[in-house]
């Protein structure tokens, strides 16, 4: 086991070191305050420190992957919010701001492979984003497949880069149901998603252009993203006895967002 406080003390120091890359105090009077995936930052500093790395290379690689995923998730906001002109286009500017940090961060280290392997990922990553966000998916498999690749990318090619490759399908199923649990929950409170109505055009095509569906079709698409919950969170509990270096807190942050998945057909049982 890692010992919990230096893990702890390495994830705020490094955090505190990325919030003062994109909290910029101009920028966020005209543009949505970026969300820093403090699990996927844990995630890079868990893979990192078992190896043997400076703290300054840890935290370069870990600044550089969180910039450029804060730059992709930046935007993705514009595709998926109503903003005026003026703001669209700062927002898209932030975004490349943030894409220029990751650049000269990691170019000021020299290192041209790790370069080529996030920049593989960003590649990925938007050529899956067109698939899902313009609903050429058909199929329920693949669009969860998009979903998973965009969802972990740039994780999985630090992994694949630092050669510990068994971390992969955890960091793949991990974050994918990290994101359909947060899709999920807006779909119930009533809002709409792009990734639901990716899955509307796959699963019910006649529909494919209206948000009206009958409540025994929008179950259905609730039912179908529990079963690839559920799916993925077996993946999760079995890496979770496989994984080195995955500490308490680690464990117990993972624990937590599991207990956060209450099927639905569980749930019409049970109030039943």
């Amino acid at each position: 086991m890692i010992r919990l406080q230096d893990i702890r003390h390495k994830f705020s120091y490094i955090k505190e070191q990325v919030e003062k890359k994109v909290f910029d105090s101009y920028l966020l009077k005209y543009i949505e305050k970026p969300m820093i995936d403090e699990e996927k930052l844990l995630i890079l500093i868990l893979i990192m420190d078992q190896l043997e790395l400076s703290f300054k290379e840890m935290q370069n690689f870990a600044l550089s992957t969180m910039l450029i995923q804060i730059a992709l998730d930046t935007h993705e906001y514009i595709t998926q919010s109503s903003i005026n002109e003026k703001n669209r286009q700062l927002t898209v500017l932030t975004g490349d701001y943030f894409s220029g940090l990751y650049y000269k961060l990691l170019a000021d280290s020299e290192d041209i492979a790790m370069i080529r392997a996030l920049s593989y990922g960003v590649k990925e990553i938007n050529e899956h984003k067109v698939f899902v966000y313009q609903n050429k998916t058909t199929d329920t498999d693949k669009l969860m497949s998009d979903i998973m690749i965009i969802e972990s990318s740039l994780f999985v090619k630090v992994a694949e880069y630092f050669k510990v490759d068994n971390w992969s399908e955890f960091i793949s199923h991990y974050l994918l149901f990290k994101r359909l649990l947060k899709e999920k929950s807006k779909f119930l409170q009533g809002g709409s998603t792009k990734i639901f109505e990716a899955l509307q055009k796959a699963v019910f095509p006649k529909y494919a252009d209206t948000f009206e569906l009958s409540n025994v079709q929008r179950s259905k698409l609730i039912m179908i993203f529990d079963r690839y919950l559920d799916f993925s969170k077996q993946i999760i509990e079995k890496g979770i006895g496989q994984l080195p270096n995955l500490n308490e807190w680690f464990v117990s942050r993972i624990s937590s967002l599991l207990k956060q998945h209450q099927p639905v057909a569980k749930t019409f049982v049970e109030e039943g």
